[in-house]
């Protein structure tokens, strides 16, 4: 039921785009849906979203979303290469 709203809601090109990110990032395409969804039933949508409409949208849930922070923490004291020169 949702899908086919969606269907009459947004462009083909649109709606194509939004089956590409669904296979690779579903949860974000859910929460796209979800917000297109509310504003057609608030009355927010000036006619049909354009793939460029989509394009804006996907794109602030991009900046919300938090960058991956990746942190390596090394060990003091330990050195892989200290073993090496023990005389065997």
């Amino acid at each position: 039921q949702r899908r086919g709203m969606l269907k009459s809601i947004l462009t083909p090109e649109a709606s194509e785009r939004l089956a590409n990110v669904r296979v690779v990032k579903p949860q974000r395409a859910q929460q796209v849906e979800m917000t297109i969804l509310q504003m057609y039933q608030q009355g927010r949508l000036g006619g049909r979203v354009s793939e460029d409409a989509l394009k804006q949208l996907l794109d602030q849930y991009s900046q919300s979303e938090r960058p991956t922070k990746v942190t390596i923490a090394r060990r003091k004291g330990f050195d892989s290469d200290e073993d090496e020169d023990d005389g065997w």
